[in-house]
This record gives C-alpha cells, structure tokens and sequence, in this order.
C-alpha cells in the first residue's frame, strides 16, 4: 500500500493513542462485517463484495472485478468500503483527492500502476474521493488506465454522476448507489461508539430521548452522528456526568443538518419534490420543501420562478389567478429578499397547492408543437393573410376575410387553422374549477366556427 489517508504511521498514531482521532475516524469499519447499512452492495457477488474478496486473495483472473464509482450523501460509508478494501487488500492502494489532486497526481499513479503490473505482476486499486470535482479533461486522463485495467478504481461522488462524471467514464464502471443510512443503523452505530474501547470505551452511556434527538441530528449521516455523539459526550464528561442527557445534546449540537446542495443534484431533487407536491396538492409537504430551499439558502428567485412555471403548467385556468399572483409573488420577492421573501413563498406555494388543477393548457402546447415539428404546417388560409400592402388584393390575400365584430356575437364562421390540421383539438378543457366555464364555451365557440350554431 502507498502512501495515502490510511498511512501505517497514522494508523500506528491511533493505536498508541486511540483519542488522537476522531470518534468517526477511530469507529470506521475494518472488516465488511463491521459496515452498517448498504446490504444491498454488500451480497455475495455483489461488486463492492467482490472487490473486497479479490482484493484479499488477490488475482481475479479473465473475470477480475470492475471499477465502481459510489454515488451517495455524505457520511453514507463511501470512504468507509474504500477503507476496508485498502485493508483487505494484496494489491497496491493509492489514495487520491480531487479535492488536491490534479492530472499531474493521476498520471504519476497511472505510471506507477503499469511498471507495478509489467514488472513485478502487481495490480493497483485507486480511491478517487469526490470524484465530480474533477474537470473533463482530468477525468479524461483516467479513461486509459481504466479501460486497460492498468488499475481498478474507486470513485466516490456526492453529486449526481450523470452530470457530473464523464459519460466514456461512467460506461467503463459499474455505478454504485449508497443510501442515507436508517435510524436502525445509525443507533447500531452510536451504541458501538459508546461501548467499544477504540470509541468511548463505556465512559458515559445515553438515554433513548438523548439517542433520538441524536438520530434526527444525524438525518441519515454517521458522520454527523458520531461528531455530535462526540461532542456531546465531551462536555458530559467535562461536568462529570456520566450520562449523556438531551439537554446536553441540544447545548452542544445546534440544528440539524438539512440535506440539500445549491450546487449538486439535490437543488434539483428538492425543487422538483416542491413542484409535484403543488401539483399533487399537498400543501404540508409543498412548505416541507420550501422550508428545505430556504434554510439551504436557496435564491428565492428561483424558487419563484419554478412557482411561476407551476401556476401555468399544472393550474392554468383552472385558477386564471394563479398565474398573476405567482408573478406577483416574484415581483415582491425580488424587491424584498430574505428573510421577509419567506412570507411571499410560502403565501403562493400555499395558494398554488391548493387551486384546482389542470394540465390542460400545457397538454394544449404540447400538441401543438408535436404537430408543427411534424410538418403539419401547411399554407396560412389566403383570407387571413396580411393585405395591408400593394398587390396583396392581386394574389387574393384578405380576400373574403370576416371581421368578427361585424357579426351578431363576435364569432365568424370561417376556417382559421391551415387544411393539414384545420379540426384539431389541441385544447381540452377540464371541468376542475374556472376551468368549467372555459369547457362551456370552447364547445359553443368550435360550433359557431364550423357554422354549426345559431
């Protein structure tokens, strides 16, 4: 093994002086066994499985083990199965940052792993971590290594691969989706902390009320459960207490973390789970994920914006309302700002989330535009053409045109769409709220247009 995060010398530094390290550091799996959560990548044959089973026997033969890249949220165990794979291994294992690391690094790994291969029948697993900070042109220059199998890699990402990762790289990998872990595996892991010697070593234990508060701190990451788990457990000793109470719990941990990125996939992920959820009315968990944006810091003007596309896309005129007051409420926002723009989201997300629903003017487009991108366009009717300018009369245009206000309700019996969709119903009107008037009288209109009516 080469020198990276998991360095003998580190690892001797903790042994000699357990204390030294981090509680998450010291409480990191050593063995799959010892990993909590992520049983779904961890099964017979499984490929994280697999990887780990080569790694120790070495080998692999004609059916050696892919390279993966982990896609997961912070404190889900990325680094964690990187670690046990270093500690399994026979082969060489490098450890890389993009965080520090640049092409020179990369290459300098890759040359290493080929003399290692030809000269000594050495094969070489390479941890990236955060692979996604990586620019095209560095995670180009490790497409040969990993298709040649001159190494096996370990990515590790927080953001959505399919936008961050190059695609020639991702389809030489196996894509490795990691899960928050449950509160189930989190407690597992807070009680192994507390008891264990290389954790605390039983110098303080932590009632359920304290354990639970803990739980919802973590949201999902053992990290952050082990950071707090430790804090918390410092200033229990430093009063000499040994239980760790929930209040002292809430003195030393302030909030909660809230599980959103402005700049990865998750910006997205929770503006689309606002959006469905006004479009499916559930305005509790519509204020769930704006309150998610907000405490993020999530620019309120964008959050208006995606209100204003919701007031059109999925309300229409169903609400004829909806729409102004969603502009409005991206007018205001953007004179007010935080923290007074809190008020103005949450008064249209509640006003969108409970209108009456329609799809039907987006569904109306839609058609429309099908149609066009299919050719049917077809010459514009002669009588609707422009005939404002000489020789217009000449090549019949506005010739036999109908002014409408010069008929007995405003509606004249002629043929506006060209022949090759002349009776298209692009719009279908609901029966959901306004909407009902509008079905009322696009019949009666379709009728007087045809020449049908009275």
């Amino acid at each position: 093994m080469e020198p990276d995060l998991f360095t003998a010398a580190a690892e001797d530094r903790q042994e000699k002086d357990p204390a030294s390290s981090p509680l998450a550091v010291r409480m990191r799996p050593r063995v799959l066994g010892e990993v909590v959560g992520q049983q779904h990548l961890l099964k017979p044959g499984s490929p994280m499985r697999r990887l780990v089973d080569v790694a120790s026997e070495g080998g692999g033969g004609p059916a050696g083990p892919s390279s993966v890249i982990l896609w997961g949220p912070p404190g889900t165990g990325k680094t964690t199965l990187a670690y046990v794979v270093s500690k399994a291994t026979n082969k060489r294992f490098v450890e890389l940052s993009a965080i520090t690391a640049g092409v020179k690094e990369v290459r300098t790994v890759i040359d290493g792993a080929r003399r290692a291969s030809g000269g000594y029948g050495k094969e070489t697993v390479l941890f990236l971590d955060e692979i996604h900070r990586f620019s095209k042109a560095q995670q180009d220059s490790l497409l040969p290594a990993v298709e040649n199998r001159w190494v096996t890699l370990i990515a590790a990402t927080t953001e959505n691969p399919y936008f961050s990762v190059i695609s020639p790289l991702l389809s030489r990998s196996l894509l490795l989706t990691l899960e928050p872990l449950t509160d189930d595996d989190l407690r597992d892991l807070l009680r192994r902390a507390l008891a264990e010697e290389r954790g605390l070593g039983g110098a303080v234990t932590m009632p359920e009320d304290a354990e639970a508060h803990l739980l919802r701190i973590a949201g999902g990451d053992a990290r952050r459960a082990l950071t707090a788990l430790e804090a918390a457990a410092g200033a229990a000793i430093s009063k000499g207490e040994e239980e760790i109470s929930l209040r002292t719990v809430e003195e030393t941990v302030d909030r909660a973390a809230v599980m959103y990125d402005r700049d990865g996939d998750q910006h997205y992920d929770v503006a689309s789970a606002l959006i469905k959820s006004i479009r499916g009315s559930d305005v509790d968990a519509a204020l769930h994920y704006l309150a998610r944006m907000i405490d993020a810091g999530e620019d309120p003007r964008f959050i208006a914006r995606r209100l204003m596309i919701s007031a059109s896309e999925d309300i229409g005129l169903a609400d004829p309302a909806a729409l102004p007051l969603a502009v409005a409420a991206a007018q205001a926002v953007a004179m007010i700002g935080f923290p007074e723009a809190a008020l103005t989201l949450s008064h249209a997300t509640i006003a969108l989330a409970l209108a009456p629903k329609s799809n039907a003017a987006t569904t109306a487009i839609s058609a429309a535009l099908e149609d066009v991108k299919r050719g049917l366009t077809g010459p514009i009717p002669p009588h609707l053409r422009d005939g404002h300018y000489k020789g217009a009369a000449k090549l019949g245009h506005a010739q036999g045109y109908v002014y409408p206000h010069d008929v007995p309700g405003g509606i004249a019996a002629q043929q506006y769409a060209p022949d090759t969709v002349r009776g298209k119903r692009y719009y279908e009107p609901t029966r959901y709220g306004a909407e009902a008037r509008y079905a009322d009288v696009v019949d009666k209109v379709r009728e007087r247009l045809r020449g049908d009516g009275s």
